[in-house]
């Protein structure tokens, strides 16, 4: 076949392919989730999900089961949002003995619901000493901590949160002196000490602090008693009360990046065993139908076995056993899968095998091996296309059914992981629906975007299957 050949094959396909919607809404879908791949590292705000999903302390800073930030549109009472920022301010004061430095953050609060906590990042070499005060917009100097021993190091931040570290100073800022005893409880068990430092100066141990809006200056003075140490950069992160195109989930993993960094593991897991599946049952078929007589019985003997065991309670139970690989499922799924195609690729073959070319190339001397894989396979490629494009969306929910209960590797994200782990921590009763129906929407419309282009291939192929 020439290329000029199959370049006019191609044209024709697609000019009967795009009369389908179905298979033209496949496409748009299809190049969607392409989309994802390709541009994961620039459409995510945390860049290494894909590899550090299950490392805690890459989502620290981010906040613990909070919706997403466009929540903010339906709700009258503003909550804060997360945020990094990495302008803080920093002078070197010359001293007699070491060196000082002032970092200046400030922070833009225009919101009703303080955050849960704030940040701040400290990055350098040496062990020093810091303090950490806040100037709200009504002018009130407040110390959030006092002087403390902080040790750096090369590669290592430092975090400063107002939620730990500045706990035990939380309620004394504007309260009386008679109050200070249970407002310091109030705060302990009820408030986070955030609801205090944005609030209004006076406020009511009963009732929750009134919001100061405006901008709030936090300085944090690093003093080094040697001259070798240094301060090389500094931030604060807001971990706001909504966070993100799709909110964090208990162990403050940012979802939206969990779901595009699942989706080439699904496009990967769908296409290698349709891939594999198609190959192993288009190769097996042909075989049959070529062979004939009781080699044809015997293989249809042992298909008719592989097509009676249940492969999902299979797949459970190998998984609950051997906990394998993604591979290993992989090619776990593969084995079972392959019987679909069988019976069609049997009977067309059952057809190319009394084709006049095939007995002028019996005739010329051909080999078994070379009429299978070089007549007579190259025939039921277009099948085989249409084959795949159907089992894709079957692999990929086994796979989200696997890793829904567990048994799935933990070594890589996936949309039925991130589901397990809502199911396990029951996102469902505390109805944090960010953390349920985005996964679940990712695998259904992966499952839509190859069944649209399975069945617009399968109307080609077939035309009897096409409906005016």
């Amino acid at each position: 076949m020439t290329f000029k050949d199959m370049r006019r094959g191609l044209g024709e396909f697609w000019s009967e392919f795009r009369k389908v919607k179905s298979g033209i809404v496949g496409l748009v879908l299809f190049a969607f989730f392409l989309i994802l791949v390709i541009f994961e590292p620039l459409l995510v705000p945390f860049p290494e999900a894909s590899s550090r999903w299950n490392d805690m302390a890459y989502w620290q800073d981010n906040p613990s089961g909070v919706p997403p930030a466009w929540m903010n549109a339906f709700t009258d009472q503003k909550r804060a949002i997360s945020v990094r920022d990495e302008n803080a301010h920093i002078t070197e004061n010359e001293i007699t003995r070491g060196r000082m430095y002032e970092v200046v953050y400030s922070y833009d609060y225009q919101y009703d619901v303080a955050p849960r906590d704030m940040i701040f990042h400290l990055v350098g070499d040496g062990t020093a000493q810091v303090m950490l005060t806040m100037t709200s917009p009504d002018g009130i100097n407040v110390i959030l901590m006092r002087s403390t021993t902080v040790r750096l190091s090369e590669g290592i931040n430092v975090r400063l949160s107002l939620d730990n570290d500045t706990r035990d100073n939380a309620f004394r800022f504007g309260t009386t002196h008679e109050d200070r005893a249970v407002s310091g409880r109030l705060t302990q068990q009820l408030i986070r000490p955030t609801d205090v430092y944005f609030s209004k100066a006076q406020f009511g141990i009963m009732n929750r602090p009134e919001a100061l809006k405006g901008t709030y200056t936090f300085t944090a003075q690093v003093f080094f008693s040697s001259d070798q140490s240094r301060l090389d950069e500094s931030f604060y992160v807001v971990a706001g009360r909504v966070s993100g195109f799709l909110g964090t989930d208990i162990r403050k993993r940012d979802i939206w990046s969990g779901i595009v960094a699942g989706t080439k593991w699904a496009l990967l897991i769908g296409m290698l065993t349709a891939l594999m599946a198609v190959g192993i049952g288009v190769i097996y078929g042909v075989m049959g139908a070529y062979l004939g007589g009781w080699k044809d019985a015997l293989m249809q003997r042992i298909f008719e076995i592989f097509l009676s065991i249940p492969i999902l309670p299979i797949l459970i139970v190998l998984s609950a056993v051997f906990r394998p690989s993604i591979w290993i499922l992989i090619l776990l799924m593969s084995m079972f899968f392959w019987t679909g195609p069988v019976k069609t690729v049997r009977s067309i073959g059952l057809q190319i095998k009394e084709e006049t070319f095939i007995e002028a190339s019996k005739a010329l001397g051909a080999s078994s091996w070379r009429l299978i894989f070089k007549h007579m396979i190259p025939l039921l490629i277009p099948y085989s296309f249409a084959s795949m494009a159907l089992y894709i969306p079957q692999a990929i929910v086994f796979e989200a059914s696997v890793s829904l209960l567990g048994l799935g590797d933990r070594t890589i994200v996936t949309w039925g992981q991130i589901l397990q782990d809502a199911w396990r921590s029951g996102a469902v009763l505390n109805s944090q629906w960010w953390w349920v129906v985005p996964p679940g929407m990712f695998v259904a419309i992966m499952g839509m975007t190859f069944a649209f282009i399975g069945f617009a291939m399968d109307k080609i192929l077939h035309p009897k299957l096409r409906t005016r």
